[in-house]
């Protein structure tokens, strides 16, 4: 399946008319429900298979960011072969007490693959506590770039992002 017919069946898929509240705290009268492509297995396994392309060469660890990074990290590490960490939005106080679970990051090269980017707060935020347990961070992946400074907000913190799909794009498969 080709760049456009994905765009087409995500964007038949996961695209929702209403009011919604983002993270961010804005309001948008369409949304981009993350979990309906996540939901379906064959379609996130396409999107893995694209997202490929968008790793930079170099990345020792895939971050996936709880709770639709997850998915979209563990289909992704399936096609790359590589090692994926699970990134809480902050570390449990029980067990392993561990912001991130899974493959370690310390002294690592690092990709964070989020699944839908809007503001990238959340990206920045993670990004900065993934840095502090030593992570080497300079890009983030998405499925999905909202195009609402997302990209800008995490040039700012030295992170390039790299997303497979545009809300441009999306509108333009529909």
């Amino acid at each position: 399946m080709d760049l456009s017919e994905l765009a087409r069946r995500v964007y038949a898929t996961s695209r929702l008319t209403g009011r919604f509240v983002l993270r961010s705290g804005r309001v948008a009268d369409e949304y981009f429900d993350k979990y309906q492509f996540e939901a379906d297995p064959a379609l996130l396994d396409s999107l893995a298979q694209h997202m490929v392309a968008l790793v930079p060469d170099g990345t020792e660890v895939l971050a996936g960011l709880e709770m639709g990074g997850i998915a979209v990290v563990t289909a992704l590490g399936r096609h790359t072969g590589l090692p994926c960490a699970f990134v809480r939005k902050e570390a449990k106080a029980y067990g392993t007490a561990r912001l991130a679970e899974g493959a370690d990051v310390a002294g690592r090269r690092v990709l964070v693959v989020e699944d839908v980017v809007t503001s990238g707060g959340q990206i920045v935020i993670s990004t900065r506590q993934l840095r502090e347990l030593g992570a080497r961070i300079d890009a983030a992946a998405c499925v999905i770039d909202r195009q609402e400074g997302g990209a800008e907000a995490l040039a700012a913190d030295g992170i390039a992002l790299r997303a497979l799909l545009t809300r441009a794009q999306l509108e333009a498969a529909g």
